[in-house]
């Protein structure tokens, strides 16, 4: 599989021909296909306008990867632009909705939802590289890759339930597949912050690297499996993971009701409406 010299950017299809500064973005360089959240500003944080983003880009990813052979791309790296992964669910946008909040959280989580499904069932490897805030829906994003490649700043976070909220985007999925149903339960019941180093001992993180060797460790690994024998690797991942798609596939359309159904509470809007008046960020961190 040969490698060609430059990045090419692609626009994401939500994108207006006058927006300069897309959600999140598209970019092939080689064999490596790079979805990019780039809403930094923000902290990456999850409204309509980002997700919907965020489906359709993957979308694309889907229809390179169906078949590698032909399209040339042998792997995906998710990454971020700023100092944050994603700070998670983005409150100023929930509560502006005012009582419209529950159909407008159904919206965001199936859009986002449709994403982390449609990476979790790609043919190829994903990799996600992560630093700062790995938080609310973002666990669950970087979780859908196969690969997790963390900066030593990264901190995970779940930080629904102290607002009344439950989990969405796959986390309450992944997470006790990974670490085991009483460690899941504790992150979810205390919302704790879970350092880089024993995120990893967990399992939730590959490979923790110091910050500034994070894009060069994360892109070599991203390229040498793209570069590998990638019928190999797509049949390997056939195997151990396709089998529990359907399940997550029905799993991710409860934890969408479950969390509209949360947000529409009054006690919860009012939580959220006081987390922000405090001075909290736009996500659940």
């Amino acid at each position: 599989m040969t490698q060609s010299a430059p990045t090419t950017r692609m626009p994401s299809a939500s994108e207006q021909p006058a927006s300069s500064h897309p959600p999140v973005v598209l970019e092939r360089d080689g064999a490596v296909a790079h979805v990019v959240l780039a809403s930094a500003e923000t902290g990456n944080a999850f409204n309509l306008g980002f997700v919907t983003t965020l489906r359709r880009v993957v979308e694309q990813v889907v229809a390179w990867t169906a078949e590698p052979d032909r399209n040339g791309v042998g792997a995906v790296l998710v990454r971020a632009e700023g100092r944050n992964f994603s700070v998670g669910g983005d409150l100023k946008a929930f509560v502006a909705q005012g009582d419209d909040v529950g159909a407008y959280v159904m919206s965001v989580a199936s859009a986002a939802h449709a994403a982390v499904l449609g990476l979790a069932g790609l043919s190829v490897p994903v990799i996600a590289q992560v630093s700062g805030a790995v938080a609310g829906g973002g666990v669950g994003l970087a979780l859908s890759a196969d690969l997790v490649v963390a900066a030593r700043s990264a901190k995970l976070r779940l930080a629904y339930t102290a607002l009344g909220l439950t989990p969405d985007c796959g986390a309450s999925w992944f997470l006790p597949r990974l670490v085991g149903e009483r460690r899941a339960l504790d992150l979810v019941f205390t919302n704790r912050v879970l350092r880089s180093t024993e995120a990893e001992r967990w399992g939730l993180f590959s490979r923790v690297v110091d910050d500034e060797d994070l894009p060069s460790v994360s892109e070599e690994l991203a390229r040498s499996l793209a570069t590998g024998q990638v019928a190999a690797l797509s049949r390997a991942k056939l195997l151990m993971r396709a089998g529990h798609l359907d399940g997550l596939r029905d799993h991710l359309e409860c934890e969408a009701g479950f969390i509209a159904d949360a947000a529409a509470r009054p006690e919860v809007r009012a939580a959220m409406s006081r987390f922000l008046a405090g001075g909290g960020r736009s996500g659940r961190t």
